[in-house]
């Protein structure tokens, strides 16, 4: 064996000690609360890829969408083909720029929190992804502490993902895994529209 895969195999031995170290050490489970932000793409996508990850392995799964719902997705039309294990709610009525009206956007939201707040009182359901929650929350269609109380009711084990830009502080703080998505490039900036199975 040469030098350098000598020193490769010591330094992945080395490296697995110390994964294998970490594992045992962390053996406690409990329900997740899950922040996706940040401006690049990919934040709800993210999480409907949990969505799929849970219903492989039996899980019930509940989706509400708390700005988006306007539009026929391709992700609502997959997840029909799962309806005895993801149930999705689509109950925003679109962009706030679309909509126009504040009172109606935030009755939109008080629906789907409502919604929400069913999701997260049945502990059958694994996994409820609050889509698009953190803009309700960013334009106080919502307030942060009616959600943090709500998430602090639901069953032990049961893991929420909260998807959107601009995650208050105060659920960043409360989150146990928070990832923020960065944009680098966007084909939108250079005159490429919205496209069918990748925006949508």
């Amino acid at each position: 064996m040469s030098d350098e895969a000598e020193h490769y195999r010591a330094k992945m031995q080395k490296r697995k000690a110390m994964q294998d170290r970490m594992v045992a050490e962390n053996d406690r489970e409990k329900g997740l609360l899950i922040v996706h932000t940040g401006n690049g793409k990919g934040k709800s996508t993210a999480a409907f890829g949990m969505a799929l990850r849970s219903a492989g392995y039996g899980r019930r799964v509940a989706i509400i969408q708390f700005i988006k719902g306007a539009w026929d997705t391709g992700e609502q039309r997959a997840f029909r083909k799962f309806e005895e294990q993801i149930a999705f709610y689509p109950m925003g009525e679109g962009f706030t720029w679309d909509t126009q009206d504040k009172a109606r956007d935030i009755a939109a939201c008080q629906r789907a929190w409502k919604q929400a707040q069913d999701a997260m009182s049945d502990p059958e359901i694994s996994l409820v992804i609050l889509d698009e929650i953190n803009i309700a929350l960013r334009y106080k269609y919502l307030t942060c502490q009616d959600v943090l109380s709500g998430l602090a009711k639901r069953p032990t084990m049961q893991h929420v993902v909260a998807t959107g830009r601009n995650a208050p502080a105060d659920l960043i703080e409360a989150a146990d895994l928070v990832t923020e998505m960065t944009l680098v490039k966007h084909p939108f900036h250079a005159g490429i529209k919205a496209q069918e199975g990748i925006e949508y």
